[in-house]
């Protein structure tokens, strides 16, 4: 059994097939997913969603690269969408400035503003961190009581240790599958097997041998296949672990 701790099925490119998809999902063993929204309007769909499928939970955020869709108004409609049932996190929330610099204080208002509305709730949080490695690891650092997990993790293995010291999770991607993924196999052999999760970051990120095609859950035992070659497990010991770890992050199905 698989969680994929972060897919996009909110995205419109699986409007004609979304719900064949979320069921082919589940009968290939994929139990558990997290649908993180990335503006106020997706997150809302990824409420819905959540409610119509019982294999799949919510994230609410204004991702970094939706800086103007950030109204004042914003933090409001997602405290209130926060309060919704199934909804387990903040998120997808971040810095990214690989697609846009000009807007980085805003950023990281956004950012801020979001990762108090987390502590507010008492909600994980899922980082976006895209060529931003040095900032988001300084403002995490500004709240040492948060919790939640850095998705698609790119940075170093130094980066990492920092993180899990810290108590953050890692995700790990279709990227790790990619021939260029060194620095991401260096990070996979130094994480404690109890900081992983398993993302698929669906439509995005195909691993390989379907990279370039829409992504979608049933593509994790790719993923997880690297993770177990890196580790020295099983690809069932990684499904299982990662299950696990999900479940205890997003506070699903455990005592707290």
């Amino acid at each position: 059994m698989y969680f994929d701790t972060h897919a996009h099925y909110d995205s419109s490119k699986f409007k004609d097939d979304r719900d064949e998809v979320l069921r082919a999902v589940y009968a290939a063993g994929v139990t558990l997913v997290v649908d993180p929204g990335d503006t106020v309007e997706r997150s809302k769909n990824a409420v819905a969603l959540a409610q119509n499928y019982d294999h799949v939970y919510a994230a609410v955020g204004v991702h970094p690269e939706e800086y103007e869709t950030w109204t004042d108004a914003a933090i409001e409609e997602l405290c209130d969408l926060a309060k919704a049932p199934k909804v387990v996190a903040i998120g997808e929330i971040g810095l990214d400035y690989y697609w846009d610099k000009e807007h980085v204080e805003l950023q990281k208002s956004m950012l801020r503003a979001q990762l108090e509305l987390a502590l507010e709730l008492d909600l994980p949080v899922i980082i976006h961190d895209r060529e931003a490695h040095g900032d988001c690891l300084s403002i995490v650092s500004e709240y040492p009581d948060l919790r939640g997990v850095f998705h698609c993790f790119s940075g170093s293995a130094e980066m990492a240790k920092e993180l899990i010291k810290r108590g953050w999770y890692l995700g790990f991607d279709g990227p790790i599958t990619y021939k260029n993924a060194v620095k991401a196999l260096e990070v996979i052999r130094i994480c404690p097997h109890d900081r992983m999760l398993l993302e698929t970051d669906s439509p995005y990120l195909s691993p390989v041998p379907n990279r370039g095609k829409r992504n979608d859950s049933r593509n994790l035992p790719y993923i997880a296949e690297i993770i177990a070659r890196e580790t020295g497990m099983t690809v069932e010991e990684v499904a299982a672990l990662t299950m696990e770890n999900g479940k205890r992050l997003f506070r699903i199905g455990v005592n707290t």
